[in-house]
């Protein structure tokens, strides 16, 4: 049984709008994005530590949810995901990062096949961004050796998309 599955990859895919919909049909908790809401409170001019403090929130959240004991646990980004945000904020980051161990059971790597639409969080929204961005995301998974499915299609389909996913793993 899967105990977290990790909704994954660039700003604008869709994750946010798929998540709470996965943990509704599996009868689980989800965590939220925890960057969308720190970056709401504190704005989105991001250092290291910012990231670390999202990372690090996120990952309690996680913890707290998955002590719940209900499963599968919808995760909207994980510290892996913040990783990434400082290679494209600043090309690089912190040991943090490298350190941390609390991975998903699976990742679902949303593609970068939807329009990118502005929110006042977003950053990278020219095809070249997005692409990079993509690419690190996946990238992120690959190098951690991570069980990851790729999640395209719009509206119904990209939900069904994830749910599928979810089946062929269990």
């Amino acid at each position: 049984m899967l105990r977290s599955v990790c909704l994954h990859g660039p700003e604008s895919t869709g994750k946010s709008a798929v998540v709470p919909r996965l943990a509704q049909h599996f009868g689980s908790p989800y965590v939220a994005e925890f960057g969308r809401t720190y970056c709401e409170m504190h704005g989105t001019n991001l250092t290291m530590a910012d990231l670390l403090a999202i990372a690090a929130g996120h990952d309690s959240e996680t913890r707290a949810a998955l002590a719940a004991g209900r499963y599968p646990v919808i995760l909207d980004t994980d510290p892996l995901m913040t990783a990434v945000w400082a290679d494209m904020l600043f090309g690089r980051r912190d040991p943090w990062f490298g350190a941390w161990q609390g991975t998903a059971d699976l990742y679902l790597l949303f593609d970068i096949d939807l329009p990118w639409h502005a929110d006042g969080t977003r950053m990278f929204g020219t095809l070249a961004e997005r692409q990079r961005f993509f690419d690190l995301s996946r990238a992120e998974l690959e190098r951690r050796n991570l069980p990851y499915a790729l999640v395209s299609g719009e509206g119904e389909q990209r939900y069904l998309a994830a749910l599928e996913a979810i089946r062929r793993a269990s």
